[in-house]
């Protein structure tokens, strides 16, 4: 709400912080409720198109922050590497059509997992030992062969996790070399701290992914799961809003303005 009332916040970077703040808001609409539940009444239950939806919801809005986090790091690298190119390749439409198309991908690549675990047959216990829907928890209860279904996350890892932290590193390679080809150190200071935030939650969530999905699970313990399974789903939308807006003077010179101007605004009503 603070990007989109205050002018001085429209630009890419605010731009592509306010989706990311809407996919947290969704993640965590989807996950934190019922896992209170879970938490308060120890032992609850939820409905098989109900465990359904949680996943896809949660896998569609994890699969669209590795995108946009892809599409954020391209926004840096073009502010520090060509900043004389900046504002003519980064245009209002062309943020709007990298988030549109970072939810498209997203949401067709869940589908794919999504129906691959939906055709599965779940005869036995149907305990999930775990805090909320997720692939591993889902695919150990099936009673029919899930080899099929686990190759095809196995391949959809590539275009959502890795291909995406791939580009993201080679985008921090050309900016570290082009920071470190300024001069002075306070030049240097400054265009290392526009970046510092995202590389921040860059190295939380993918290493909490990358942990979770690629790193094999025999003889890791549930409880390692489960934390690493918060990390990226409670933790990161949690420490989102300290890292990217609590601790940037843009941010909060704009929510004193828009403070006071609501103040002014309330006494002269009165």
């Amino acid at each position: 709400m603070l990007v989109y009332y205050s002018k001085t916040l429209h630009s890419p970077m605010y731009f592509f912080l306010s989706q990311l703040s809407i996919s947290d808001i969704i993640l965590i609409t989807d996950i934190a409720p019922h896992m209170l539940h879970i938490v308060l009444h120890e032992r609850t239950s939820i409905s098989f198109s109900g465990c359904i939806t949680q996943y896809y919801v949660f896998s569609t809005t994890e699969g669209f922050e590795c995108f946009l986090l892809t599409v954020m790091s391209y926004d840096r690298y073009l502010a520090i590497c060509s900043p004389l190119h900046y504002t003519s390749i980064m245009k209002h439409t062309l943020c709007i059509q990298l988030v549109l198309a970072s939810w498209s991908f997203s949401c067709s690549m869940t589908s794919i997992s999504t129906f691959g675990i939906s055709q599965l047959e779940f005869c036995g216990p149907n305990v999930i030992d775990h805090l909320f829907c997720d692939f591993n928890p889902l695919v150990e209860l099936s009673c029919s062969d899930t080899s099929r279904v686990q190759m095809e996350v196995t391949l959809l890892c590539v275009p959502v996790l890795i291909f995406p932290f791939l580009v993201i590193m080679v985008s921090y390679t050309y900016i570290v070399l082009t920071i470190l080809k300024i001069s002075s150190f306070s030049g240097r200071l400054k265009s290392f701290s526009t970046c510092s935030s995202h590389l921040t939650v860059v190295f939380i969530f993918y290493g909490t992914l990358l942990a979770a999905y690629l790193i094999p699970k025999k003889g890791q313990s549930q409880t390692i799961s489960k934390i690493m399974s918060l990390l990226y789903t409670v933790f990161t939308p949690f420490v989102n809003p300290f890292i990217y807006s609590l601790r940037n003077k843009d941010i909060k010179d704009s929510l004193k303005t828009l403070y006071t101007n609501k103040r002014l605004f309330i006494q002269n009503l009165w």
